[in-house]
């Protein structure tokens, strides 16, 4: 036999899993409608004859549309061809029933086109579902028909097509991530500087966010120590002087004596002179007032300016706006008020007014959270129609689980057991986020769980992020399901899988996930690496799930036993102990039912927040060294691992050995940081845990650790550096145990949104006030990392933004109501899905 193409290997791997899927059209995402066009292009640029591809095109077009039942014979002809690949004579009746997809077909042969053109690719699935893939079913017109040629080269363009782009020019936008003219229509402005409104010196306030237009009048360095210097400037725009501060010494070389600069920052206070510290600025040309009133900066790398950009991307949208279409409906845009997509990109890059930028930006956030609502809603669909093993339970069931744990469940905890009871019992995958504050309890309600699963028969796993807390999840389910049994009397057995079991007890462990014998499984992405079997795996947990890859929840959702009737999926729970706002719960956990536990066990010391400046801090060591002599331990967090030239706060590096050689020589002080290995960051995790450390110093990794009930206080460097909900975390590491416990928020801030965001945690405990607060004055992307949450990156769109929120989520509600495929609107299909691609399943 001939050695096959890329593109026929790769049907006949497809065609392996669809028969072992019961041909059910599921192997690729969104099924064989979605792959056709893709697979003919791949297959042409491998030099497979064009008559050859355009009948296996015609015939994965006819696999997606047949009965199960006779998907098979489809799949056996089309292999035929590919082991065979002379063309044969085509059935008249099938090509009469698919003239317009022929015609499509032959437009991509002939022109040979590389790969799909950007705005108007065939889609994949919107969304990368967890489970079965019901197959995407479209219009045939829309599925295979390509966007003209001429379209999908200016768009697809490289940079260098440009005027003014050489190679060197290409490898700085490249940087930027724009390698194309649509990449760089995309590549939107991160604010703009109003000429028409500009703040002037005398005019500004300590705490505004400010653009001054200024010349710069002196320049200095000062050194600060061995090998740490700042650089000091002053500006004056003619009503007045101020202050800027820089911590890095390249800084000097950037700015020149004389120069007119835009100078971009907070507006602080100090000794009665305005600051501004760590400005962004610009070199000013004479033409940025003339060409204003308002000019876009954007993002930018070393040797790029925001004029530079702004006239490529003016010559993008010359060559390329016209064929971006508008992938809205015209219904929806009407309905709702907004521009069409050409004119917003337009008015974002090039703006008229103010009004005419407020409504392109409202344009392109509605697209943001429009495409965000379809995605979550067709995930929820998808999982929907999968099926997952029922796991029914009786009060007799909680009961036997409640009445066997040393303390009583609080109001909170059995409502929530109690819905995820009823989810269990359903056939439809539970997929239900529990979020808890710190110490609310959210493993005992998970245990409940595992329980009503093993009465079932069927097994659970737990997925924890580091060895360390999947030992502490370990002893803790062991603890709960000790006196508990099977239905057959047998005690339930507790496993603990990571990478540290090796040898002869790994072996055991395996076998016992293999042959049902273990009923719950705790571990790390050990849990999800080849080689490891369930026998019966009914019920996943996900702990502290914004720590995990996509890819890494579905996997082990996905290690549920197949049989040869259906393919079953895990029920799923995903906890986080950062309680989560209203918006965000419909953005990023959109497809996830949301349960919440909002009170804590009783019995629970409060823990004391208090506010200090660095003036204070000595008083604030001898008062940890007293808590240590009561035999106490304690943490003190600091931002960085190491010293940095560019910011002046701790590190914990260099901090620890200060600490331990000058203030503490008599205590046992730990390290950890990220640049630990796992190995080392779990050694010292488990020192501290078992009290042979009194002192941990840390950077922000110990956000998420283990229970130490003997720590008690928590001192944070630098605390205006981290965001509110972070500090939270960090405070509910102490407080864990029956001794009053103390945070110090140690801080040298002096404007006023920084001391409103440290008051507020010294005001309350509650998570839930917190996390609203703090999404409120710090926005999403410092509340919760997108990349890792499953949010793709909004350019435009602001969580705090519920308007224009509720607006997208009606419309897509509606929308998906009517065309839950959204099959009659294959470019919204194919920009939701790009919008989501690589952010796959939450669920």
């Amino acid at each position: 036999m001939a050695t096959l193409s890329n593109a026929l290997n790769r049907l006949r791997n497809i065609f392996a899993l669809e028969e072992k899927t019961g041909w059910r059209d599921r192997a690729v995402v969104g099924g064989m409608a979605a792959l056709q066009e893709r697979w003919c292009s791949d297959a042409l640029s491998d030099g497979e004859a064009a008559g050859l591809v355009r009948e296996i095109g015609l015939r994965l077009l006819r696999y997606a549309d047949a009965p199960e039942a006779d998907r098979q014979q489809i799949a056996q002809s089309i292999l035929h061809l590919a082991d065979n690949p002379s063309v044969p004579a085509l059935d008249p009746a099938f090509r009469q029933a698919q003239d317009t997809a022929l015609a499509a077909i032959d437009q991509v042969a002939s022109s040979q086109t590389e790969r799909p053109s950007r705005p108007a690719a065939l889609p994949e699935a919107a969304i990368a579902p967890a489970g079965p893939t019901p197959p995407v079913t479209r219009r045939r017109e829309e599925a295979v028909a390509p966007p003209s040629p001429s379209a999908a080269e200016k768009l697809d363009a490289p940079v260098t097509s440009l005027r003014g782009v050489g190679p060197a020019r290409a490898e700085q936008l490249a940087r930027l991530g724009v390698e194309t003219v649509w990449d760089l229509i995309w590549h939107l402005p991160s604010r703009y500087d109003d000429f028409s409104r500009l703040r002037t010196i005398a005019e500004m306030q300590p705490g505004e966010q400010v653009t001054v237009a200024a010349n710069l009048w002196k320049l200095e360095n000062r050194k600060l120590g061995m090998n740490r210097e700042m650089v000091q400037a002053v500006l004056n725009d003619g009503t007045g002087s101020l202050r800027a501060t820089w911590w890095t010494k390249w800084i000097a070389s950037k700015l020149e004596i004389g120069q007119s600069y835009r100078f971009s920052g907070k507006v602080g206070l100090h000794m009665g002179y305005k600051t501004l510290e760590s400005p962004v600025f610009e070199l000013m040309e004479s033409s940025d007032i003339a060409n204003g009133p308002i000019l876009p900066v954007y993002p930018l790398t070393e040797g790029l300016t925001s004029k530079t950009v702004g006239d490529l991307a003016g010559q993008a949208m010359q060559e390329g706006l016209a064929a971006i279409g508008d992938p809205v409906p015209e219904e929806v845009r009407r309905k709702f008020g907004l521009t069409n997509l050409p004119n917003a990109l337009k008015q974002i890059h090039q703006p008229e007014n103010p009004e005419v930028l407020a409504a392109a930006r409202k344009r392109l956030a509605f697209d943001e959270f429009f495409y965000i609502q379809l995605g979550v809603q067709q995930r929820r669909h998808l999982l929907q129609r999968a099926t997952a093993p029922a796991l029914p339970s009786d009060e007799s069931v909680v009961a036997r689980f409640t009445d066997a744990l040393p303390f009583t469940l609080t109001g909170a905890q059995q409502r929530v057991l109690g819905e995820i009871q009823r989810d269990l019992a359903r056939t439809v995958p539970m997929s239900r986020l529990v979020q808890g504050d710190v110490g609310s309890g959210k493993t005992a309600v998970a245990a409940g769980a595992m329980f009503i699963a093993a009465a079932n028969g069927a097994q659970s796993a737990l997925l924890a992020p580091t060895q360390i807390l999947a030992e502490q999840h370990y002893r803790g389910l062991s603890n709960l399901l000790a006196n508990l049994t099977r239905p057959d009397g047998t005690p339930l057995r507790v496993a603990l899988l990571t990478g540290r079991v090796t040898g002869s007890e790994r072996e055991e462990v395996l076998a016992g996930l293999a042959d049902g014998s273990v009923d719950v499984a705790v571990g790390t992405t050990a849990l999800i690496q080849e080689g490891v079997a369930f026998h019966n795996l009914a019920f996943v947990v996900v702990d502290e799930q914004h720590r995990f890859g996509v890819e890494q929840r579905g996997a082990l959702r996905d290690k549920s036993p197949e049989d040869e009737s259906t393919s079953l999926v895990s029920h799923m729970l995903v906890m986080s102990a950062t309680p989560i706002p209203r918006s965000l719960a419909l953005t990023v956990y959109g497809d996830l039912d949301v349960s919440v536990i909002d009170e804590l066990p009783p019995g629970r010391t409060p823990i004391v927040t208090k506010r200090f400046t660095p003036g204070e801090r000595e008083r604030l060591y001898a008062f940890l060294r007293r808590r240590v002599q009561e035999g106490r331990q304690a943490y003190i967090v600091y931002p960085l691992v190491e010293e940095s030239d560019k910011l002046d706060v701790g590190a914990a590096v260099d901090e620890h050995a200060r600490l331990q050689k000058e203030i503490f020589p008599d205590l046992r002080l730990g390290l950890l940081h990220g640049r630990l290995n796992g190995g080392d960051k779990d050694a010292v995790m488990r020192s501290f845990g078992e009290g042979e450390l009194d002192v941990l110093v840390s950077t922000s990794v110990v956000e998420v650790g283990i229970d130490v009930p003997n720590a008690t206080v928590m001192l944070i460097e630098d605390a205006e550096r981290f965001g509110l909900a972070q500090l939270h975390q960090f405070r509910g590491r102490v407080g864990r145990g029956s001794h009053e416990s103390h945070c110090a928020l140690l801080s040298r801030a002096d404007n006023p949104s920084a001391i409103e965001r440290l008051d507020a945690l010294v005001a309350t405990t509650d998570g839930f006030a917190i996390a609203e607060k703090d999404l409120e004055l710090r926005g999403p992307g410092d509340f919760l990392g997108t990349r890792q949450s499953g949010l793709p990156d909004l350019k435009m769109a602001m969580l705090s933004d519920t308007a224009t929120l509720a607006l997208a989520q009606q419309a897509a509600q509606e929308l998906f109501a009517a065309d839950p495929e959204l099959s009659g609107y294959p470019q919204l299909q194919e920009r939701v899905a790009r919008f989501w691609r690589g952010h796959g399943d939450v669920s």
